[in-house]
């Protein structure tokens, strides 16, 4: 047994037997932290399901999945889903190629502008759009009406083809930024060989292009079909008052119907399963997708590829692609912004109806708002401090210390972002909830366990890449001049990856601060986050409130996104 202890803590390169206590202690906290705060509660899921009083009942599962109501769930998060991955990568593709290969004008800014929804919550746009287009209230509806002379509206937000709408706006980013990248960096001279040959241009783009970039199309879709899965904003927002229901939704509704009692969780928690299950078939669907082929696109060349000239169609498509950014990105900002200075919602966008009594309310005299501002930032920084540390402790371990069960400490650490937001929530209610003695529902505490456990990947991920560049022989020369392990850690290894971990920290905090499906089945009275308050004062019909306060969101948001960048520019300057 001790010879197995041995074996499973024994590293095969730069772990001396000075140090090897450190270590071994550094990895079996990591991993205890992990399965407390990551499988357990998978686990728990799982037990709460098919266990009731310790005693397996299995007829639970068969009679929520196939209710008829809970069906019709399952059918609309597999049609949004497919529909808004679809949308998302044809659309995210096109961008990608035409700034990425072609010779359109003003590059620089369209490029900036399409990463803008990538910053806000998709729940935003969502509100934005019904603010246009709800079907009795909406600003466009009302106009269209008013012209025509029509008692039906032009266009109901609130409905399936809504819903795939706006989500395509917010998602499409992933596969954009994923294959602009991949375009940016590609060998040149496959393309440029095609051609040589006599090749058409489009026949180098179907056979050449598109394989070369399909691992980043993959890897973009595969984002924008998980995020479309797990989804609670935009589902609640547009589809409640139409009785649409995702699966996302419909956990929601199981548990907040049930006033929180066990056997709603427990309903929720059997949907949550099958939400997993949803989930992971996709992942191995992209699993397949990766192994079709050999794909070496990235070559140590200072070359660019060479652009596609446009020629005619360069001002058709500028003009396509200016009134896309002009409807996904400024109309929504406007409208959240313009209405969150109105009087009563519904009034016309005149001077005379403008008002900064909103924000007095909500920033002076609503004692609710004012708590929410305050648990997120006090969840963000928090959760944004502790699972920077965490994803370093663990990124050293898998990189620097390489013990036998590194791949479970990775495995742990990326479950997390496979993993629905409303489901881990679930876990976390059912652990955390006096399961184990300490019961911390309704706390400000469980939103923080679930908050570590849902970003500890982002941090393990950037922690990672800045290991990478640290050499092992800036320790080992700092423990030959005297230093200790730790002592070596603290002077060589943790001043080299600072900007790195600062850089982790804000991946963490602005999403974060804006988090509404983890934090939407885990406030108490007195712990609502800023999106939840947001979520809650719309859903109450007090707009003006709530577009007032996403404005307040959306200030946080931009200033902690300019500090990242100002952070990853001073990066690359000292890299």
């Amino acid at each position: 047994m001790r010879y197995m202890f041995h074996k499973i803590f024994h590293t095969s390169k730069g772990m001396g037997d000075k140090h090897f206590g450190l270590d071994q202690s550094l990895f079996i906290l990591s991993l205890v932290i992990l399965l407390v705060t990551v499988l357990i509660p998978m686990v728990m899921i799982v037990y709460s399901t098919f266990f009731q009083d310790n005693v397996f009942d299995w007829q639970l599962f068969p009679r929520v999945v196939l209710a008829p109501e809970n069906l019709s769930a399952i059918v609309n998060t597999v049609r949004i889903s497919f529909m808004v991955t679809v949308f998302g990568t044809l659309l995210g593709l096109f961008y990608a190629w035409l700034i990425g290969r072609s010779d359109i004008p003003m590059k620089g800014v369209m490029k900036a502008l399409f990463t803008i929804p990538y910053m806000f919550p998709p729940f935003f746009g969502a509100m934005a759009w019904s603010l246009l287009l709800s079907p009795r209230s909406g600003y466009l509806n009302k106009l269209f009406m008013q012209i025509t002379g029509n008692t039906t509206s032009l266009l109901n937000i609130n409905s399936i083809a809504g819903i795939v709408f706006v989500e395509t706006c917010y998602y499409f980013p992933f596969v954009f930024l994923q294959v602009v990248s991949a375009l940016e960096r590609m060998d040149p001279t496959l393309e440029e060989s095609a051609r040589i040959a006599g090749a058409g241009q489009w026949y180098v783009i179907r056979r050449i292009t598109m394989p070369l970039v399909l691992p980043a199309i993959a890897a973009g879709a595969m984002l924008i079909l998980i995020s479309s899965l797990s989804h609670f904003g935009v589902p609640a927002i547009l589809g409640f008052s139409n009785n649409i229901f995702t699966l996302p939704t419909k956990i929601y509704q199981l548990i907040s119907r049930s006033a929180g009692s066990f056997q709603g969780i427990r309903e929720g928690a059997a949907l949550s399963i099958l939400l997993v299950v949803v989930v992971v078939a996709a992942l191995y669907l992209q699993k397949l997708v990766l192994k079709t082929g050999h794909y070496d696109i990235i070559k140590g060349k200072s070359m660019r590829p060479m652009l596609i000239k446009l020629r005619g169609a360069k001002i058709p498509l500028l003009t396509i692609s200016l009134i896309s950014l002009f409807v996904i990105v400024v109309v929504p900002l406007f409208m959240i912004l313009a209405v969150g200075f109105l009087k009563a919602y519904g009034l016309p966008l005149r001077w005379e109806n403008l008002t900064l009594r909103n924000y007095q309310y909500i920033l002076g005299q609503s004692k609710m708002v004012r708590d929410s501002i305050f648990n997120s930032l006090f969840l963000s920084i928090s959760s944004g401090v502790i699972t920077m540390f965490l994803g370093v402790m663990i990124a050293y371990v898998v990189i620097k210390v390489k013990p036998k069960g590194k791949g479970l400490l990775e495995i742990l650490s990326l479950l997390p972002y496979s993993i629905p937001g409303i489901v881990l929530a679930i876990g976390v209610i059912l652990v955390w909830s006096g399961a184990f003695v300490l019961n911390l529902y309704n706390t400000i505490w469980i939103i923080l366990i679930a908050y570590i456990a849902r970003y500890v990947s982002f941090a393990m991920k950037s922690a990672s890449a800045s290991l990478e560049q640290v050499h092992y022989s800036l320790e080992e020369a700092a423990r030959s001049c005297g230093a200790t392990h730790l002592e070596s850690l603290r002077d060589i290894t943790l001043p080299l990856i600072r900007p790195g971990m600062i850089a982790g920290f804000f991946l963490i905090f602005l999403p974060a601060m804006r988090e509404l499906t983890t934090s939407v089945l885990l406030y108490g009275p007195f712990t609502r986050t800023l999106g939840v308050a947001i979520y809650a004062i719309n859903a109450e019909g007090n707009t003006v409130q709530a577009s007032a306060l996403a404005t307040v969101a959306i200030l946080i948001i931009v200033l902690g996104n300019l500090a990242l960048r100002f952070i990853t520019k001073e990066r690359k300057a000292l890299q």
